[in-house]
C-alpha cells in the first residue's frame, strides 16, 4: 500500500468507527389524562441491513404491563437514507396508529417529571444503586437494580426502591419481575426515572444490552412502572 492510500485508510477509521451494533433512541410520548397509561417509543437503524426500525408501546401503569394491542413494531423495507437516524420509522408507526393514541387518551404534552438521568456508559457487571430526590414531594429515593442470568438462556432483573419521607419514615417497594427471562440480554441499566404527572407513579427507563448476531451489542429500552 502506498503512503497516500495508507493515510486515507487511517482517516476513514478515525471518522467511521467500527459498527458494533445498533443503539436505540428512547422517546417519552406521554401519559393519559388520568395518569393510568403511559406511551413510549424507540427507534434506530439495524446494524446489518441498515433498515430503520421502531417500536411503539403503551403500558398500564398500575399493572406494569402492556395494554391489549399496546406493543407494535415496524421495520422499513429498504435501507435508511444517508444522514437519517431512523426516526421516520417511529413517525410512521404513530401515524398508522392514531386510534391507539386516542383510545388511551395519551397526551404528548403530558410527560413525566424527570427525577434522574444517567450519563454512564458500558456494561454493568453487578448490582447498580442510584439515588435521587423529588423536591416537590419532599421525598428521597434509593434504588438498587439486581440482575441474574445471561446469554441465550435468558436474564432477569428486579429493582428494590426505598422511599424516605420528610418525617424520616421509609417505605420499600419492588419493581421489575425477577421471574421473567429475556434471551440474549447480557446487562441492564437504569437510564432515567420520572414521575407521572397525575397519580404519583414512577417510571424507570431500563437500558438493555443485547447480544448481536454479528458479535457486537445492541441497546434497547423497556420501562418498569411503580405505583407508590
Amino acid at each position: 500500500m502506498n503512503r497516500k492510500l495508507m493515510i486515507l485508510a487511517v482517516l476513514i477509521l478515525l471518522v467511521c468507527p467500527v459498527w458494533a451494533g445498533d443503539t436505540a433512541i428512547f422517546v417519552d410520548l406521554g401519559f393519559s389524562t388520568d395518569g393510568g397509561t403511559y406511551m413510549f417509543g424507540q427507534y434506530g437503524v439495524q446494524s446489518g441491513t441498515l433498515r430503520p426500525w421502531a417500536d411503539l408501546c403503551v403500558v398500564d401503569v398500575s399493572s406494569n404491563s402492556f395494554v391489549p394491542g399496546g406493543r407494535l413494531s415496524y421495520v422499513h423495507d429498504s435501507p435508511v437514507i444517508a444522514g437519517h437516524d431512523g426516526s421516520g420509522a417511529l413517525y410512521r408507526v404513530l401515524a398508522r396508529n392514531t386510534a391507539l393514541v386516542d383510545r388511551y387518551r395519551v397526551g404528548f404534552l403530558l410527560q413525566g417529571q424527570l427525577l434522574y438521568v444517567s450519563m454512564e456508559n458500558g456494561i454493568l457487571s453487578g448490582p447498580e444503586t442510584i439515588e435521587f430526590r423529588d423536591f416537590e414531594k419532599a421525598a428521597s429515593f434509593r434504588a438498587t437494580l439486581t440482575s441474574g442470568g445471561s446469554g441465550m438462556e435468558g436474564s432477569s432483573f428486579s429493582i428494590r426502591l426505598e422511599r424516605r419521607h420528610g418525617d424520616g419514615s421509609v417505605k420499600t417497594y419492588t419493581a421489575g419481575s425477577a421471574g421473567i427471562k429475556r434471551p440474549g440480554i447480557i446487562s441492564y441499566r437504569i437510564r432515567r426515572v420520572f414521575a407521572a404527572p397525575r397519580n404519583g407513579a414512577l417510571v424507570f427507563v431500563i437500558e438493555m444490552s443485547k447480544q448481536n448476531p454479528g458479535g457486537g451489542t445492541d441497546l434497547r429500552y423497556m420501562v418498569e412502572t411503580l405505583k407508590l
